[in-house]
């Protein structure tokens, strides 16, 4: 399955500045580990060493959250768009 990934500005120095990729799998799992293949280092910044997603990273597939689907678990299709996305905090 062939999905369209979408990079912040963090992650396009290691995909050679592009701001979407093209990655295999069935699973976000599979997806990420497409990337680490094609562009080593990048999920270095997604997932923990325990294999989990960061804490500060938001992921999405079309607009839903994996947070709060299956996380790494969750399926994906030939043409769906993942985003993957720096959370962002603050206020006052």
């Amino acid at each position: 399955m062939a999905v369209e990934v979408r990079l912040p500005t963090l992650l396009r120095t290691a995909a050679g500045g592009k701001t979407t990729v093209t990655a295999d799998g069935s699973t976000i799992g599979e997806v990420l580990a497409n990337l680490q293949e094609a562009y080593p280092g990048m999920t270095g910044q997604v997932l923990t060493d325990q294999g989990e997603l960061h804490r500060f990273v938001n992921v999405y597939v079309n607009d839903d959250d994996v947070r709060y689907l299956d996380k790494l678990g969750t399926k994906v299709v030939d043409g769906d768009t993942v985003s993957i996305l720096p959370a962002v905090a603050g206020g006052a």
